[in-house]
């Protein structure tokens, strides 16, 4: 699961990094400690301009369909693994796919004393890219733009972390995920590659992360982690 993560960068960085117009109008400054129903950034493909565009999008996906948007807090990631069969997501994998733009991601490792918040970071400060999707809700007070996080099962050291991760494209990648009438099916069920999970520091942080009131750069600071305890 993604259920909390890190986009602190400047839209301006970020519209220059994936080539994409800055849809935003300002409204979305980066985090340190993005969590569920806050406003986030994702990148598009628009078919009318021809062009990736960073738009403002609430993370935790709405259906069309959906009554009211409270359901997008149970949508904040979508299984890879089965991702194109759910009725929320079936349609947006055919033809409403984002990318999703990250520093690094949270996840709390349980250990013997109890959990401990990990970073999960680049170990040379590269921006990280996840598959995510979106949709649009039309409701009373105007329409509504969501999100959802795709994930599939963590490998190498992450597995002892946490059993899920997001699904991270690199290269190429990236671009055939947004690709009109692409078939998403084939980057679906291929993990993250070796060589970029390798390059991922787990780095245990203090327990401020835990509160969504809480950002800024200090929550990602290393902290020591104890020992467990021993009976000799």
């Amino acid at each position: 699961m993604c259920g909390r993560y890190d986009s602190h960068r400047s839209t301006d960085d970020l519209s220059a990094y994936f080539d994409a117009d800055d849809d935003t109008g300002g409204d979305v400054p980066g985090r340190y400690n993005t969590a569920p129903t806050q406003p986030v950034r994702i990148v598009v493909y628009d078919p009318e301009r021809e062009r990736r565009a960073i738009q403002a999008a609430r993370w935790g996906l709405v259906p069309f369909w959906a009554k009211d948007p409270s359901i997008g807090s149970r949508m904040i990631n979508a299984r890879a693994e089965t991702v194109a069969d759910k009725p929320a997501y079936r349609s947006a994998v055919r033809s409403m796919r984002a990318l999703v733009p990250m520093d690094g991601w949270f996840e709390w490792r349980v250990g013997e004393s109890g959990k401990q918040p990990c970073y999960l970071v680049p170990r040379d400060a590269g921006l990280l890219t996840a598959a995510g999707l979106f949709s649009w809700w039309d409701g009373p007070d105007g329409r509504l733009l969501s999100c959802t996080i795709i994930t599939t099962a963590a490998v190498g050291e992450l597995r002892t972390v946490h059993e899920r991760m997001p699904l991270l494209l690199a290269g190429a990648d990236r671009a055939a995920w947004l690709a009109p009438g692409a078939d998403a099916a084939e980057l679906l069920s291929v993990p993250p590659s070796d060589e970029l999970v390798a390059g991922l520091e787990v780095r245990p942080v203090g327990a401020a992360v835990g509160s969504v009131r809480n950002d800024g750069p200090h929550l990602l600071d290393p902290v020591p982690v104890a020992a467990p305890a021993t009976l000799f």
